[in-house]
C-alpha cells in the first residue's frame, strides 16, 4: 500500500463522516487548519474533475485550499495526496448544494474555522441527463445547484472575503449559455437539461456582473470564466461524449482568474481571454429580477 493510501485510510478512519443533522453544526472531515501566512484558498466541488484539478495545483504552490463535495472517499484521498505532497495543506467539507440548508451550516463552519479567506472559487457544478430534478428546496437542480447555492454560499461568506481584502471570487460558468425566462425559470414547461445547465451558467455571470458593482472599491474582486470546452470529466464522459480538452487545461484558466494580475472585475473570461457573454448579462433590469428572484428563493424560511 502506498504512503498517501495509508494515510487517506488513517484519516478515513479517523473522521467523523456524517451530515449535520438539525441543529447541529458542521464539522471538517479531514486535514488541518492553515500555517500562518498560507494564503486560504475554498473551491466547492474540488473531491473530483475540475475542482479537484485546481486544489491540487494550489497546493503544490504551498496554499491552504478548503476542500468540499460529497464524496468522502474522494476527499480524504485528495487531502492526504496534498499533506504526503508536504507543500500545502488541505481540510475537507462535506455538503450538498442541492440543499440551502447544507448550504449555510457549510458557510457557517467556513466562518467558525478560519479568520480569513483569499479566494472563493465557485466550481461546483452539475449537467444531469434524463427528466426534470427538483432540489431538496423545490428549485429546478441545475439552477439551484449550479447558481442558488453560489449566490448564497457567496453572499454568506462575504463578510470574511471583505475583512481579508485584497481577495477573490471566481465563477466557473461557460460558453454554454441561454438567456433566462422569467416567466419559466424553473422550466416547468419544455424542459431539456442542456436549457437548463445554458441559463444556470449563464444566471453565475449576471451574478458576476452584479457582485463586482456591489463590491467596487472594496478591495474584492470578482471574474467568471469558461475553464476549457468538453474537459475529460466524469460530467462529460458519463454523457458519452468525446473530450476535446483536459482538466489541466481548465485548470490553468481557473489558476489565472485566481493569480493573474491587472484583471480588473467584473468581467467573463474564455479560458484566459475576456469574452462578452450572453447579451442578456449586459441588461440591468434582467440582473435586478434575477436578484430579487434569487433573494426570494435563498432566503431562510
Amino acid at each position: 500500500m502506498s504512503r498517501i493510501a495509508r494515510l487517506a485510510v488513517a484519516l478515513l478512519i479517523t473522521s467523523s463522516v456524517v451530515s449535520p443533522a438539525s441543529g447541529q453544526e458542521l464539522q471538517p472531515v479531514a486535514g488541518r487548519s492553515p500555517s500562518e501566512g498560507q494564503r486560504v484558498v475554498f473551491v466547492t466541488g474540488s473531491t473530483g474533475g475540475l475542482g479537484r484539478e485546481v486544489a491540487r495545483g494550489l497546493a503544490a504552490s504551498g496554499d491552504h485550499v478548503v476542500i468540499h463535495g460529497r464524496s468522502v472517499e474522494r476527499g480524504v484521498e485528495l487531502v492526504a495526496e496534498i499533506e504526503a505532497e508536504g507543500r500545502g495543506s488541505a481540510r475537507l467539507y462535506l455538503a450538498d448544494l442541492g440543499s440551502f440548508d447544507e448550504v449555510r451550516s457549510l458557510a457557517g463552519a467556513i466562518r467558525r474555522d478560519y479568520d480569513r479567506l483569499d479566494v472563493l472559487v465557485n466550481n461546483a457544478g452539475i449537467w444531469l441527463e434524463g427528466p426534470r430534478q427538483l432540489s431538496d428546496d423545490g428549485n429546478e437542480l441545475h439552477f439551484q445547484v449550479n447558481y442558488l447555492s453560489s449566490f448564497l454560499l457567496t453572499r454568506e461568506l462575504l463578510p470574511l472575503l471583505r475583512r481579508s481584502a485584497p481577495s477573490r471570487i471566481v465563477h466557473v460558468s461557460s460558453v454554454a449559455q441561454q438567456p433566462i425566462d422569467f416567466g419559466n425559470v424553473m422550466l416547468e414547461d419544455d424542459y431539456s437539461d442542456g436549457r437548463a445547465y445554458a441559463q444556470s451558467k449563464l444566471a453565475q455571470i449576471m451574478f458576476t456582473f452584479d457582485l463586482a458593482e456591489d463590491l467596487a472599491g472594496s478591495g474584492v474582486t470578482t471574474n467568471a470564466v469558461h475553464p476549457a470546452s468538453m474537459m475529460d470529466t466524469d460530467m462529460v464522459l458519463e454523457r458519452g461524449a468525446r473530450a476535446r480538452s483536459s482538466v489541466h487545461d481548465g485548470a490553468d484558466a481557473v489558476m489565472y482568474l485566481i493569480d493573474g494580475d491587472d484583471l480588473g472585475t467584473g468581467g467573463y473570461f474564455n479560458q484566459r481571454t475576456p469574452t462578452r457573454a450572453n447579451s442578456q448579462a449586459y441588461d440591468e433590469q434582467a440582473r435586478e429580477r434575477l436578484r430579487t428572484l434569487a433573494e426570494r428563493l435563498t432566503v431562510a424560511r
